[in-house]
């Protein structure tokens, strides 16, 4: 029950109004006993005026009158010269004296205190104005214990008023938590579980009806949400099922493409002048198709799986990446540099990692040929203390406009003519998979780099060997 809302709020309500209630039980407690020691000075001043009617009193009324006021003695000084007194023996010696006259509330609520706690039988001084000036002072003696059992029953009846009354508050607090927070609450609770069952069907969108103004902003805020999330679904569906019929055919396409490049393939042997002029040109452009197909299937399959995170040295990497390069350069005049630290290990899914530099040298080589000028393309490496630094860059004529506006987009940010953009896509789809970052530092006609910065911060693991 202590682990639901309107469990807690009960226990709490519970404690505060007991607490409550022994703020009020302390100085109520305080303010009986002032008023029990006030009526016993009253009857005492009474008992006391019989001398007034008679100079003497025999022994047995002035006990009888003592007994009535529940007092032992009685001293009312009339003036400074006249006083009348009632006294019989105290079976115990006087213990404390207790002056009603101008007491503070803290003393008052002392004395309450010591009175409960002290269970001794005391006999007791008390002394207070008379009534209706009745004289100039009265004193009393008596015993404590009746005025400690009285205490005792009046502080009991309190406390069984106050438990009533906080079960009472709880219950109704109880209630009214539950109509007015908990059931709307559940409501909520039940809603987004049937959204989760289909979040598909716009039926199960929540509608804002809480008529708390809190409660009523979060619906309002889910609603959005969910509004949003039905919406992205639609698209995400729409977009996989584009998606699947797009792969068919880039499959389908591949085969035929690669059937038409092994006959074009042959024309290099032809004699005819007008055929050898076209040929290369109609074998790279049936194999920028076959790539493009290669390229969509790729990214069409499922998303990349996470990386399998090891140490290895980033030189060796970085060399079979360059000599791949190099070798697809051919006779162009394409210059390639290495300038990664030996020994720099970082850690991360080497095969990943390769494709990722693979795309971007690619990248860099590709938009130097296409300019058929010279050009070099240098890729580097640091290490901080939160992150490695990867560098690729080169001295191409940099990016066209339409690839920055909308880098890393698949078929939307291609770098060169003809590019679909997928290459850098999945380069930085990886770098993140690694919880890192690809980024484009810079971009002009002097060229272009791109930095990879992937973070130091995942455990330790043994050198891959």
């Amino acid at each position: 029950m202590f682990n639901t809302l309107s469990g807690r709020f009960l226990a709490l309500t519970t404690v505060f109004v007991m607490l409550a209630e022994v703020l009020i039980f302390v100085p109520s407690v305080a303010r009986f006993r002032e008023d029990y020691l006030q009526l016993r000075l009253e009857r005492a001043q009474i008992a006391s005026l019989a001398l007034l009617a008679s100079e003497t009193l025999d022994a047995e009324l002035e006990a009888e009158l003592l007994e009535n006021a529940g007092v032992y003695n009685v001293v009312l000084r009339r003036d400074e010269v006249r006083q009348l007194a009632l006294s019989s023996p105290l079976p115990e010696p006087i213990h404390a004296t207790y002056d009603l006259r101008d007491v503070s509330a803290l003393t008052l609520i002392r004395d309450a205190m010591g009175t409960l706690l002290d269970a001794d039988e005391r006999i007791i001084r008390v002394i207070g104005d008379p009534v209706q000036q009745g004289g100039l002072l009265i004193e009393v003696t008596m015993d404590e214990k009746p005025l400690r059992e009285e205490m005792v029953e009046y502080g009991l009846r309190i406390l069984l008023l106050s438990a009533v009354i906080s079960v009472v508050t709880a219950a109704l607090l109880f209630a009214a938590v539950q109509a007015f927070l908990v059931v709307p609450i559940k409501r909520v609770v039940g809603q987004i579980r049937s959204y989760a069952d289909a979040p598909e069907d716009a039926r199960r969108i929540i509608s804002p009806r809480a008529s708390l103004r809190e409660l009523r902003e979060a619906e309002t805020a889910l609603q959005a949400m969910e509004t949003q999330l039905t919406g992205a679904l639609r698209q995400k569906d729409r977009l996989a099922q584009l998606g699947s019929g797009v792969a068919k055919v880039s499959h389908d396409l591949r085969n035929i493409l690669t059937s038409a490049q092994l006959f074009a393939d042959r024309l290099d042997s032809s004699e005819d002048p007008l055929v050898k002029r076209m040929a290369p040109k109609l074998v790279g452009s049936i194999s920028r198709a076959v790539s493009l197909c290669e390229s969509t299937l790729a990214f069409g399959r499922a998303e990349e799986p996470p990386p399998r995170l090891a140490r290895f040295e980033l030189a060796p990497l970085v060399s079979e990446v360059i000599e791949a390069e190099r070798l697809a350069a051919g006779d162009d005049a394409i210059a390639f540099a290495a300038q990664v630290p030996p020994g720099l290990v970082l850690r991360a899914d080497s095969e990943q990692l390769f494709r990722v530099l693979s795309n971007l040298v690619r990248n860099a080589r590709q938009a130097i040929a296409a300019t058929g000028a010279a050009g070099r393309v240098t890729v580097s490496a640091h290490e901080e203390d939160e992150a490695w630094s990867i560098r690729i860059e080169d001295t191409g004529p940099g990016l066209p406009p339409r690839a920055r506006e909308h880098l890393f987009s698949a078929f939307r940010g291609g770098v060169t003519k003809g590019g679909t953009g997928l290459g850098l896509a999945i380069a930085a789809e990886l770098v993140r998979g690694h919880g890192g970052q690809l980024e484009l530092a810079r971009s002009d006609e002097t060229g272009t780099a791109f930095e990879i910065h992937l973070p130091r911060s995942a455990p330790d693991l043994a050198v891959s060997g």
